[in-house]
């Protein structure tokens, strides 16, 4: 759905159950999530939120958006393929009591984040993959559906070409992309917290445009892509997934919390050590960590300059943040 039909559902919840929720909510960020066009994300959440659902309710509404917009080539329909021309999907769903699902490798399924959910649900696994993942899709009902649009096929046949790997920070807030760019850490990851202080998060992406048939990124790994951990905190990231799976990058970030930093300093603290544990190797790579405490307090920090989120409070007010960085450039 576009920002502004989560708008309308917004408008549709009465106003005086809307105004008990916001007065309840407290302080702090409500929903987080990266890039720009995670502002869309966040309104479908609160949304959701507002209109009586639960945390996992709002984070897959929120992640649902990007992956059905057809102008989002990172995520879901309509994201770049792999070397091969094939879409495939990774995604993760998390709550603070240890419910998790994920996916990885999923194709011609446009909602990764809900057939994530639904392995949580209704099996006793925490991950499928590949045809596995393709096959429990249809199993649930989802519909089947081609990824692949014209769109994407052409920037696909454009750059094998020249089948340059090259990683390109910060794609995700490009009009325009350099031809042959690696689009190498496409993803949305969502945060979400209650009025008690409740946490969950998703993640979802089409992964590392032009990627090697199989590779899995950080995106739908636990403590890779998203952790959550009732009473400490939530974190996402972004960027280059196979540097935020080196250092199991947003479960070192809660523990941090966990150990008494804040989230702006547990983001910090891991974008630090990638940075000392991987020297020249990550030159020109964005690697950036999104959390949420609690109580709402927020953290951002990368490794270069250009990594944005989306911050929505209790009132249902977004503002979009640059985070900031090591690196200035």
């Amino acid at each position: 759905r576009s920002l502004l039909s989560a708008m309308g559902l917004l408008a549709a919840t009465p106003a005086a159950a809307l105004q008990r929720r916001k007065r309840a909510a407290g302080p702090g960020a409500t929903v987080l999530s990266t890039w720009d066009f995670g502002a869309a994300a966040n309104a479908a959440a609160f949304a959701r939120l507002s209109a009586g659902g639960s945390l996992l309710d709002a984070v897959e509404a929120g992640g649902m958006v990007p992956e059905a917009d057809p102008a989002n080539h990172s995520v879901g329909y309509s994201g770049y393929p792999d070397r091969d021309g094939h879409v495939t999907l990774d995604a993760v769903i998390m709550d603070d009591t240890g419910q998790v699902g994920a996916v990885a490798a999923l194709e011609d399924t446009v909602h990764a984040v809900s057939v994530a959910r639904r392995v949580m649900e209704k099996t006793p696994h925490t991950m499928l993959v590949g045809d596995g993942a393709t096959r429990f899709a249809r199993d649930q009902g989802f519909p089947q559906r081609a990824l692949l649009t014209p769109e994407a096929e052409k920037a696909w046949r454009d750059w094998l070409r020249t089948a340059n790997y090259r990683p390109e920070a910060n794609v995700e807030n490009r009009v325009s992309r350099t031809p042959g760019g690696a689009l190498d850490h496409d993803t949305i990851g969502i945060l979400a917290r209650d009025a008690a202080g409740r946490l969950a998060g998703a993640c979802t992406t089409s992964g590392m445009a032009f990627k090697m048939r199989g590779r899995v990124g950080d995106s739908p790994q636990v403590g890779c892509g998203l952790f959550v951990e009732r009473g400490v905190g939530a974190a996402t990231s972004t960027g280059l997934g196979e540097e935020v799976t080196r250092v199991a990058g947003t479960a070192r970030v809660v523990a941090s919390m966990r150990a008494g930093l804040s989230p702006q300093a547990a983001c910090e603290e891991v974008v630090r050590h990638i940075a000392s544990l991987r020297g020249d190797a990550i030159r020109g790579v964005q690697v950036g960590f999104l959390a949420l405490g609690p109580q709402g307090e927020v953290g951002a920090f990368c490794l270069l300059p250009g990594f944005t989120y989306a911050a929505t409070d209790a009132a249902g007010r977004t503002v979009v943040h640059k985070a900031g960085s090591l690196f200035r450039a």
